[in-house]
């Protein structure tokens, strides 16, 4: 998948790049579902359920309501993250982090901080000066947010499902406020 002497790459995709990605954003969505991530999708989840839902994201990036970032080491696309720009009138400050996935054989390898650091900056670049995110409860990416300077404003019990069943499961909610 990657060449590990590459160094690491985060591009922003405009909505042609992430419809010609569409294929690898899907097998990392895919890879991340099956890993058992809940990031809003149940298992089983095929290779055209998540190329489906990039080419929706495209759509999104296309209206400037998103914006999608992508890591790369060499040209395997190994990790991607969504800054949602487009919130409700009473809220021009705000952005959302979603949907961050890196592939797990290239976890714990600085994929997830460096995604985290361009979205954030990509956010205040916009013009926001709070960004808002949500993850499970206990899982690498709460460590991961906690490490990077997001605070816990709150925990919100059986939330959502794995995405191979069981109990609902507790979800953080995390802001950040970001330099304007």
């Amino acid at each position: 998948m990657t060449d590990a002497a590459s160094p690491l790459v985060i591009r922003r995709l405009d909505a042609t790049q992430v419809c010609a990605q569409c294929a690898a954003l899907g097998s990392v969505l895919v890879d991340c579902v099956e890993g058992g991530a809940s990031v809003s999708f149940m298992s089983p989840f095929t290779q055209d359920d998540g190329e489906r839902f990039f080419a929706a994201v495209a759509d999104q990036v296309a209206a400037g309501d998103a914006a999608l970032l992508a890591a790369y080491v060499g040209d395997g696309l190994v990790g991607t993250v969504q800054v949602h720009l487009a919130m409700p009138p009473n809220q021009p400050h705000r952005a959302e982090v979603k949907k961050m996935l890196v592939a797990s054989a290239a976890r714990r390898r600085g994929a997830g901080a460096a995604l985290l650091a361009a979205a954030e900056a990509l956010a205040s670049a916009a013009g926001r000066t709070l960004a808002c995110l949500d993850t499970l409860r206990g899982t690498d990416a709460e460590r991961l947010y906690r490490a990077n300077g997001w605070i816990e404003c709150g925990c919100i019990p059986h939330y959502a499902l794995l995405p191979h069943g069981g109990a609902p499961q507790p979800t953080v909610i995390f802001y950040k406020e970001l330099a304007p």
